[in-house]
């Protein structure tokens, strides 16, 4: 661990080092011309949600000919790679090169989204209509509106032909919603591509909007390992008439149960503990003496009880989700197997044989099997904070939010920064759109939508943190 003087003086280097004014970049641009950016965000969002990428099966080569069109027009360097001609799957790539003074910045988004139900919604998942204010289409959250700051930002660039110190470099990439072949194809067969690069952003930052303030903006710095598993029982399969103890089915739901109420064990990791410690003046006071005192608090066995339905748990143990139940197809015949599917998300550190010996322990049942879906494990990683892209962020941030604190946080979710921080990137989850907890709760969900005073104010945020820490100085 570094001293604090070390840590003061690295930090007024990076402070030293960017040329960052108070007031954002983007307001030098004139008002009518930012109108029209705002107005052109817009625009392009509703006709790139209204392309469907749903995941699976992708088609993304639709998405992807969406950007390369604008791209072309603008006059923007790009590449289309289809990696996957029978599927349509597709990568697109673009670039605005800067002087080579300092290493690439990439803006990084997929382009799938995820299933939808049309039935559930309010309006048609792919209609991208606007209602109340808000624009209703699947991808309005995750993330079609952050792929669209990124291409207004390239824009924007080039329009104003702004001098750059850093190649920026937009990756659109299938395939994230399920297996990240689209990444993993880019970074197999077109690392040179990547330029070496010293940033990344992409999705997983979450800045939470509470009465028409925001709250916290945070960068999501370390993410939790997914562990798909499935479960599998065995059984004497018979007739739905003559009911069988020990059928499948039978032993499958008592080895759920079991599961579902099997708590893991708290742990504080260094970046929810850092978040936690930022945080704690914000809260009310009740909940303050918890941020404060959180070391203590997980060794008492009321707060852990307790903690299982708090906003906090995710955060502090490792996390099961029941998602998927499979057996007969019919109902009056009792299979011989019963499979379900676990959503089971790591802390960083945690060893996966460990956990899945385990869970196994807890289901003690000889007839029934638990096996990961992929044989393939990635680790968590994290990036450090103390960069010149997480203090531009925060100058940027105190702009457009003063007062608000911009914290590092652990995501629960999977983002592909997971495979790109192992290229020796700093990578950070990083929204420039702020959200309310219904807003973002429709992401995967229902009426999954985004404010159009979002759409018009985001691809601004982003653009004022890119020429922070990319413009020449």
């Amino acid at each position: 661990m570094r001293s604090s003087l070390t840590k003061s003086l690295t930090t007024a280097i990076i402070l030293a080092a960017i040329a960052l004014p108070a007031q954002a970049q983007s307001k030098k641009i004139p008002s009518e011309r930012l109108d029209k950016y705002s107005n052109l965000a817009v625009e392009w969002l509703q006709e790139y949600l209204r392309i469907d990428t749903t995941n699976p099966p992708g088609d993304e080569i639709l998405a992807a000919d969406f950007f390369k069109k604008i791209f072309d027009k603008e006059g923007i360097e790009n590449q289309v790679f289809e990696f996957d001609p029978a599927h349509h799957r597709a990568n697109i790539w673009a670039h605005i090169r800067g002087n080579g003074a300092k290493r690439p910045l990439i803006l990084l988004n997929h382009m799938d989204v995820v299933t939808s139900d049309p039935a559930r919604w309010s309006l048609p998942p792919f209609s991208a209509k606007i209602s109340n204010g808000s624009i209703y289409a699947r991808g309005a959250q995750d993330m079609k509106n952050e792929g669209m700051a990124q291409l207004m930002v390239m824009v924007m660039l080039k329009r104003e032909h702004v001098p750059l110190d850093r190649d920026v470099i937009f990756l659109g990439t299938a395939d994230e919603e399920v297996d990240g072949k689209g990444t993993d194809w880019m970074i197999a067969n077109k690392r040179d591509l990547l330029g070496n690069a010293e940033f990344l952003l992409t999705e997983g930052g979450y800045n939470l909007l509470e009465k028409g303030k925001v709250k916290y903006v945070a960068l999501d710095v370390a993410e939790k390992s997914t562990f798909w598993l499935r479960v599998k029982a065995q059984g004497r399969p018979g007739h739905g008439s003559e009911p069988l103890v020990d059928s499948a089915p039978n032993r499958l739901v008592r080895a759920l149960a079991r599961i579902i109420n099997y708590q893991t064990e708290l742990r504080l990791t260094p970046v929810v503990e850092e978040y936690l410690g930022l945080m704690a003046p914000f809260q009310t006071p009740e909940r303050a003496r918890i941020y404060r005192n959180i070391k203590l608090l997980i060794k008492q066995p009321a707060f852990r009880a307790a903690v299982a339905s708090d906003e906090l748990n995710p955060q502090l143990r490792d996390t099961i989700s029941l998602t998927m139940l499979n057996g007969s197809r019919q109902t009056n015949v009792i299979p011989g197997e019963a499979t379900a599917n676990l959503d089971v998300r790591l802390l960083p550190g945690e060893d996966p044989q460990v956990f899945l010996a385990n869970l196994r322990q807890v289901v003690r049942d000889p007839n029934v099997v638990i096996e990961p879906e992929s044989p393939d494990f990635r680790i968590s990683n994290s990036s450090p904070t103390n960069t010149v892209l997480f203090e531009v962020i925060r100058k940027v941030a105190g702009d457009y939010f003063p007062g608000t604190p911009v914290v590092p946080s652990l995501t629960s979710g999977y983002t592909e920064n997971q495979r790109y921080r192992g290229l020796g990137i700093v990578c950070y989850g990083f929204s420039p759109y702020a959200a309310t907890r219904e807003e973002s709760a429709t992401e995967h969900g229902d009426d999954e939508r985004i404010r159009v005073e979002e759409v018009r104010r985001g691809p601004r945020v982003l653009f004022d943190v890119v020429l922070g820490v990319a413009g020449a100085h």
